[in-house]
Order: C-alpha cells, then structure tokens, then sequence
C-alpha cells in the first residue's frame, strides 16, 4: 500500500506531501490545480520518461518519492529480490531526481538503483489508468492479459513461452547447421584437397629450420673443409701449434717448481687446457672427416624447402600454421560425415518442441475459452450501472494462425454500447470516458485475480454525472474493499464516497502558480463537495453535501 507521497520542486508543486490511506482515496481541486501532476509524479517513480521541463523554474532538481508498506506481496518481494533491494521491515521507500539539465537518479531503500530497476518493482506495486492507460484497452495484447489474469493462467502463459523460446533455439541451432552443412558441402573439394595436400607433404615443427641449416653446410664443403684442416694444424701437428706451446709451458712450470714450489698448483691449470685443446683437437679431425660433398642430397634438401615454402606461402605463415590449416580441414571434413546425423537429430527435436509448444498452446487457449464467458457475462453485468444501460460486452478468442511467446490466440474485446446495434471492437466504437468506464468494469471483475496492493485511476468519471456517477463511485469503492484505491476526480458523487479525502489547491507563491494538497473532514470536506456541486459557500450546496456524505458513509456501512 502506498502511504505517503513526497513531491518537491516538480512543476507547479514546490513541496507537498500526500498522506494516503486503506480503502477508496479521493484527490479534488479545481482544474488547473494540479490533480494530474500528482499523478504524473507517482508515474515517475513508476519508471516514465521525464524531461528537465519538468523541474520547477529557479530549482535546481525535481524529487518524488514514495513510502509503501507491505504486507504479504509476493510479487513485490520477487521483484525486490531480483533488483538486489532489501525491504525493511515490509516498507519500501522509492526516490527519483530529475536536475535542471534532465539527468536522472533513483534509489530504493537509500541505496542507489536505475530506473529501470524502479519500474520493475512499480509494476508489482501500482496499477496506473488515466486516460492514455485506458486507451491501452484498445491494444489487442492489453486484453489478452487481463483475459488471462482473469483464467489465472500464469502458469500456462510461462509453459508456452517457454515451449516458445526452446523450438526458438532448437530451429536457430537447425538452421545453423544446415547453413554449416550448404557451406561445407561448397567446399568440400578444396577441403580435401587441401588435407590430403599438407598430409602427403607431412610437414614437422621446425623442420625448414634444421633444413636450412643442412643446405648451408652442404654448399659450403670446400670452406669447412679448408678451415677444419687449419685449425687442426693451430691445434696439433706443428711446430708452434696449441700442443706444442702448452708441452713446452708445461716443462718450464716444471723448472719454476725447483726453484718456487708455491707454482705447484699451475700444473693442474696446465693439464687442463692441454686436455682441452687435445679434445678439441679430436673434435675437429672427426668433424673434418665426415664433411664430403654430396650434390644428392643438396638437391634433395632443396627440392623439400620448395615444398615446404609452397605451403607456408598458402597455409603460412609458419610450419605450425600450415600443420594446423591441415587439421582443421580434416575436422571439417570429418564434420560433413557426422552432419546429416547430427542435422536429423535436431530435426526430431524441433518436431518434437514443435509438440510441445502446440500443447502448451492449447491447454492456454482452454483455459482462455473458459474464462471469455466468465469475464463477458461479469463485465456486461456491471455495464448498466456505469452509464451503459443497452451495453453489451464480448470476448472472443479465436485461431491467429501461428503460435508466438504469447500463445495461438487472437483475443479481441466487443461491446455493443447501444440497443440494436451491432457489437464492434472496442476501438471503433468507444469513447474515452466509455473506455475509463470499461475499464473500470474490468477492474471490478479482476480484483480478485490481480495482487497489486494499490490502484490509481485519473479521468475514470470523464463524461459522466447524475444516478451513473453514484454507480462509478460504488464500483470504485467496491474495489478499494480489496486493495487500495487513489482517484483524481471531480465528481462530487464519488469524493462523498471516499474514506479518505485530499484537496488540491494552487495559489501564486513568489511569482510562480504553487500547488498545495491537505486533507479535509468534517466542515472542510463539506465545502469541497459543495464546491464540487456548484455552489461554494452556498447554504443549499452545503446542506446538499452534507446529504450525500451522509449517504456515501451509510452506503459503506451497509456494505
């Protein structure tokens, strides 16, 4: 339930706070005052767009906000939940800014929010109907779900769209496939020969490399030849070579240790470097004996470096990028072989979503078949009341041809306003305050089906008065026995029904028209009905108001 509305520099409002109640709420005031302000105020912490036009000139920022308590409202308590809001004990307080340059800011409970994540949660909170929501009447997916709140088929509702959304993904997968299956089969050719192309050639991880390294050597025979032969001939084998001078140094340590024996330990250093010069003396014999030239193989090496540079020129640019070209074009061919089973496969599951989702179409059109009669018969029951005596009301639903998210049904409302003439949709006969009204009717029908805890109705007595405003007002307080009800009117008939009555005036406050709201009773409730009636301070209006209070208060006493 919404207890208080705050409203702070939004228009002509500089600073009001509403004060609301259980039960039927009325809002009155001369036109102009700023009824509707309110009202738009409460759509903005309901997730409406706003605009900087919107804050009070000379403010720098608009803010609404919103106290509600809560009692045992699921649906609040999901949404709450989803958007990460902890409700304190049951109270719920939703805040909105809107500064001079049209940026926005919300918070829910003190902790910052979007306003999106306010929408969310106002959509479990407030049911809004002022005349652009009750031209949403008119919209053919307006009427399908207030049919299937009525059916209470929520349940059913989530089972198609969920039937709806797996044939979705099964035909999106299928189709995938297919396109995958078309595209493979294209180039199936250059697949293969590619595969059997980079197979046959059987190239190894770094083999260009160790290749070129071997044609090199091969090409330059002659060089390593000569050069192997020199530095054998520095090393050993001459007079004067490496050999040769570490003898000689060896047997000169020698004489120096008869004379000094702390040289000693330099016969160790000496024996090592003349093992070391032996070893690599031996290297470079060995080495110089296995080169010999041999023209074969260097053509051969060569002819493999063709080969493989031919491939990294088309696969490259690298050995492991052409070996890995060739995988994947094997797997892709081994994809063609298993894509027909696998496009069966899907196939089977489509045919068998696609059964899934007529059934739970079906059982959803059951139950929507059953409740059209219910809520036709409710509905037209209440019409005479309303102002529309010759009024008849309809629901048909009928094949739309193709299953959506939503079901296989069309459902579309007739009325029939007038006796003897046909019954039409609702947007080709009903005017608005015949719409407001209708919609009333359906509210009246549905409050036992729906759980939002308040209800706000703008422009519901448009065009009414007289014996039909005394019928709008009992429908209204019908209602409000369920759940909280807000109305912005300016019938005198439905605010002597109210249990709690807020009065709006506007008076100029430096400069600038400034709205201002309090609530009436006693001796100033009377004066608001008699001005509602005509007659402000008028003797006869008064006595008139005093009347109808006392009329409205007995009727909910009876009730």
């Amino acid at each position: 339930m919404l207890t208080e509305l705050r409203v702070r520099d939004l228009a002509v409002i500089s600073d009001v706070t509403l004060k609301l109640r259980p039960g039927l709420n009325v809002l009155t005031g001369e036109t102009g005052a700023g009824k509707s302000m309110l009202v738009d105020a409460l759509a903005l912490l309901l997730g409406e767009r706003a605009s900087a036009d919107l804050v009070r000139p000379g403010a720098a920022r608009a803010v609404v906000e919103a106290v509600f308590e809560l009692t045992e409202v699921p649906a609040v308590e999901r949404a709450a939940a989803e958007a990460g809001v902890e409700l304190e004990e049951g109270r719920l307080v939703v805040r909105r800014e809107i500064n001079a340059e049209g940026k926005n800011r919300a918070w829910a409970n003190g902790s910052p929010t979007t306003v999106g994540t306010l929408a969310r949660l106002g959509r479990s909170l407030v049911d809004l109907h002022g005349q652009h929501e009750a031209q949403s009447l008119l919209e053919p997916a307006e009427q399908r779900d207030m049919l299937d709140a009525l059916a209470d088929a929520a349940a059913e509702r989530a089972a198609v769209a969920r039937a709806y959304t797996e044939l979705a993904e099964v035909r999106e997968a299928e189709r995938r496939l297919a396109q995958q299956l078309e595209d493979l089969r294209r180039r199936a050719d250059y697949l293969r020969h590619v595969a059997q192309e980079i197979e046959a050639a059987d190239p190894k991880v770094g083999e260009d490399e160790q290749l070129a390294i071997e044609a090199k050597r091969l090409g330059n025979v002659e060089e390593l030849t000569r050069m192997a032969a020199q530095l054998v001939g520095l090393l050993d084998g001459e007079e004067g070579a490496v050999l040769d001078l570490l003898a000689r140094a060896s047997r000169t340590v020698e004489h120096l240790e008869r004379l000094d024996p702390a040289v000693a330990r330099w016969h160790e250093l000496i024996d090592q470097a003349y093992a070391g010069a032996e070893e690599l003396a031996r290297a470079v014999r060995s080495y110089a004996a296995g080169i010999e030239m041999d023209p074969g193989r260097l053509e051969q090496i060569e002819r493999r470096r063709d080969v493989l540079y031919r491939l990294m020129q088309k696969y490259g640019p690298a050995i492991q990028d052409v070996i890995r070209f060739g995988e994947e074009a094997s797997r892709e061919l081994a994809r063609l072989d298993t894509a027909d089973d696998d496009l069966k496969e899907l196939t089977a599951r489509r045919v068998k979503a696609e059964a899934a989702l007529e059934a739970a179409a079906k059982a959803l059109s059951a139950k929507r078949q059953l409740a059209a009669r219910r809520l036709a018969r409710a509905v037209e029951d209440l019409l005479p009341g309303l102002g529309l005596p010759g009024g008849r009301f309809a629901v048909r639903v009928e094949p739309a041809g193709r299953i959506t998210s939503a079901g296989a049904d069309d459902v579309v409302f007739l009325v029939q306003l007038n006796v003897g003439l046909q019954a039409r949709e609702l947007a080709q006969v009903a005017s608005g305050g015949e719409l407001s009204r209708l919609m009333l009717a359906l509210k009246v029908v549905l409050a036992r089906h729906d759980r939002l805890p308040t209800l706000v109705f703008d422009e519901v007595d448009q065009g009414i008065g007289g014996e039909v405003a005394i019928q709008v007002a009992e429908a209204l307080r019908q209602v409000a026995q369920s759940r909280q009800v807000l109305v912005i009117t300016h019938l005198p008939q439905i605010a002597a029904r109210a249990e709690h009555h807020l009065v709006v005036t506007k008076q100029p406050k430096g400069g600038i028209a400034t709205a201002d709201v309090q609530v009436v009773s006693g001796e100033q409730r009377v004066e608001e009905i008699a001005r509602m009636l005509g007659g402000a301070g008028d003797p006869v209006a008064r006595r008139h108001a005093r009347e109808m209070l006392k009329r409205g208060a007995v009727g909910a006493e009876a009730r």
